[in-house]
């Protein structure tokens, strides 16, 4: 199940170097403010969706995806909060 996180990862970096006019990602990995407010949004819109019980999962996954890209956009490695996970494990 995890993997699917994994290829994702794996997806964004590779879109780092293709044209922001061709992917979305890449417009993201590259435009700062465009991926701040994309993440603000996607999670006021994940709340809403709890709040209102409808089209929770769609919305987990857009918060889950945009993360992702708001990390690597700024350096912070996935694989270095998920080592930062398990240090927090009792």
């Amino acid at each position: 199940m995890f993997e699917n996180l994994e290829q994702l990862m794996q997806i964004i970096r590779e879109k780092k170097n293709s044209s922001p006019d061709k992917s979305y990602t890449n417009k993201l990995l590259n435009d700062k403010s465009l991926n701040v407010a994309k993440v603000k949004e996607e999670i006021g819109e994940l709340i809403e969706a709890v709040e209102q019980n409808s089209n929770k999962i769609h919305e987990a996954a857009d918060v889950f995806y945009h993360l992702m890209v708001y990390l690597e956009a700024n350096n912070i490695k996935i694989e270095d909060v998920m080592s930062e996970l398990k240090k927090r494990q009792k």
